[in-house]
């Protein structure tokens, strides 16, 4: 990608990295790392020498930082960059933060090590939970206190971000006073969720570090056995396979929790999510389980002009959640997936299932009991895959895979249809621009080409298409159960974050859970929550558009009009269906990994 007209150089550009390395202020050799000029070395302590920087990148490169899809001497002319590109920095101390994920876990206790090892910065990366990131990000925000120098939050604040003037557009950063700290090989094309993190006027906002979707789990042995596929066909009419619309997955969810009943004397279930009245709750809606159903625009990232969140946007302006004003938070197909949420959780999951939050729900499916899980996020695969779990053969290969996410009846080629998860580098205009520098380069290292494959073999939340099509992911896809597949193929770009059309996330985000609670609760209908649900965000949006400091995208709210003239428009918001369950329709796992591997093959020619 280019920044403002200045080239990002690929790692294969050989010739231009050596003048690049050459350049620098302080002279290096690529392979050793010999700082020849002025270092500052006092400034990280007396003890630490240029020939131990170099010894230091070298040890690092040729342990940790392998496997890499870039050779040894690419790696430590990068590693010498950061050295470089270091020096003014060198004997200060960053504060980080980021939520605790296994992949942000290596960050802090290894990344951290390695960071200082190179450049001398030192680096606190704290790990808190992510309600308490956002909390840590608006207290700064609101104070202009520096509380941290970096953070990494989801890109679903994308709207807020380049809304509020409080972040720093990194576009602009890069190509001004943050060009002496910014990678010549940040290779921003490399990066899979850049589009997540673009605002509405084109910049980039936030540097993606880790990605995971939610997709479809399911028990491959269960699918295969001959007799349980006999007795699905005889029941149901049609093969049982991975679903492709709703109606099968509720199909083979009523198969397993009222008919088979038992698998090797264990009670068995088919279907597995979680309903206790908790913030986890609302992620569970916002994270796409409206736009699975159908209820926005076509669209990607994000349906234009009405969201997965339905809420409606004119050019980048939010007019209207509720459908009296073109939104279609309340809409039919809206109030249909909160119903079937709420239908399936009763019906087809473990009793205990109503009251567990998303982080008690997250293992039950490595227990054994649970036969598929429409809603289930990758960044549980490194625990679905240890030794000895009821779910894992003795070879090390799992019982499960994962398959692209059944749709609803309102859903539409071209829609949005997951959920993908993009904690990404945020930059805050309230941290002192020295510090920025500082953390900027801890952000691009822990990002790097040279780091970004061993972090994300660990944690498996890849966000580089370099690491994705890496020898190494090939050679350990047959024990992650079709992620590496998913990503690889042109699908995955159906599974997105929340978008622009969001203007303050956490405050639109914190009504969604109480909500969505009191229909499971059984306290009001579906259709109460959600009328309940848009009229709130509609009283969030005028009173943003109130204190009119949001600029040309700020809200501007439609006029109420009388509810027939929005569904007479094209899109968004639909009329209810006459049958919101169609015939029930399943592929079968093998020839669903072939028809992708074949597009995929086709798109990388």
């Amino acid at each position: 990608m280019d920044v403002k007209g200045e080239r990002i150089v690929s790692m294969g550009d050989s010739a231009v990295m050596n003048n690049i390395v050459r350049g620098i202020t302080v002279v290096c050799t690529v392979a050793g790392l010999v700082a020849c000029g002025q270092t500052n070395e006092e400034a990280a302590g007396p003890s630490i020498s240029a020939d131990a920087y170099a010894a230091n990148a070298a040890r690092w490169v040729d342990g940790e930082f392998q496997p890499s899809t870039l050779d040894r001497d690419d790696q430590l002319a990068e590693m010498a960059w950061f050295h470089a590109a270091a020096e003014p920095f060198r004997g200060m101390t960053i504060n980080v933060v980021s939520e605790t994920l296994t992949t942000h876990q290596y960050e802090s206790e290894t990344l951290t090590q390695a960071f200082y090892d190179i450049t001398g910065i030192r680096v606190n990366h704290d790990l808190i939970q992510e309600g308490d990131v956002i909390e840590k990000l608006q207290t700064q925000m609101q104070s202009g206190e520096n509380i941290f120098d970096a953070y990494v939050n989801d890109s679903d604040l994308i709207g807020t971000h380049s809304r509020y003037g409080f972040v720093v557009a990194l576009s602009d950063f890069m190509a001004g006073e943050g060009a002496d700290v910014t990678s010549p090989t940040l290779d921003l094309d490399d990066f899979i969720g850049l589009s997540f993190t673009t605002g509405p006027d084109g910049k980039v906002y936030q540097l993606p570090d880790q990605q995971f979707a939610n997709l479809y789990w399911f028990r491959q042995d269960w699918f295969s056995n001959p007799a349980l596929k006999e007795q699905f066909a005889e029941r149901y009419g049609y093969p049982l396979g991975v679903p492709v619309n709703w109606s099968a997955y509720e199909d083979i969810a009523e198969f397993f929790s009222v008919h088979v009943k038992e698998i090797d004397g264990q009670r068995v279930y088919g279907h597995m999510d979680y309903g206790k009245k908790d913030p986890s709750l609302g992620w569970r809606f916002t994270d796409a389980w409206l736009s699975m159903a159908g209820a926005g625009d076509k669209g990607i990232p994000n349906g234009l002009p009405v969201d997965e969140w339905g809420i409606r946007a004119e050019q980048c302006r939010p007019v209207g959640s509720s459908v009296a004003r073109g939104g279609a938070t309340n809409a039919p197909a809206a109030v249909y997936a909160l119903q079937k949420y709420i239908d399936w959780l009763k019906a087809y999951a473990p009793e205990q299932a109503p009251g567990m939050t998303f982080s008690e729900a997250g293992p039950v499916p490595a227990q054994g009991q649970i036969a598929q899980q429409i809603f289930w996020y990758t960044t549980f695969t490194a625990d679905m895959i240890k030794p000895g779990l009821p779910v894992v053969n003795a070879d090390g290969t799992p019982k499960w895979r994962m398959a692209p996410s059944p749709h609803g009846p309102y859903w539409e080629d071209g829609m949005k249809l997951g959920y993908q998860d993009t904690g990404a580098w945020t930059l805050l205009s309230s941290t002192p621009l020295e510090r920025r520098k500082a953390a900027w380069l801890y952000a691009q290292f822990v990002t790097a080409k040279t780091v970004s494959l061993k972090k994300t073999l660990v944690g498996l939340t890849p966000f580089r298409d370099s690491d994705i099509r890496s020898q190494a992911m090939t050679d350990m896809a047959p024990t992650l159960g079709g992620l590496v597949e998913f990503y690889r193929s042109p699908a995955r770009t159906a599974w997105t974050p929340t978008g622009t059309n969001v203007p303050d996330y956490p405050k639109l985000a914190q009504l969604w859970w109480a909500n969505v609670a009191n229909a499971v609760s059984g306290q009001v209908s579906a259709q109460a929550a959600m009328d309940s649900l848009a009229q709130q965000q509609d009283r969030v949006l005028e009173r943003l558009q109130r204190h009119g400091t949001l600029g040309e995208c700020g809200p501007r709210l439609n006029e109420a009009r009388d509810t027939e003239y929005w569904f007479s428009q094209p899109g968004a918001p639909k009329r209810a269906l006459d049958n919101e369950k169609p015939q029930g329709e399943t592929v079968d796992y093998d020839t669903l990994l072939s028809s992708r591997t074949a597009q995929d093959t086709e798109t990388a020619q």
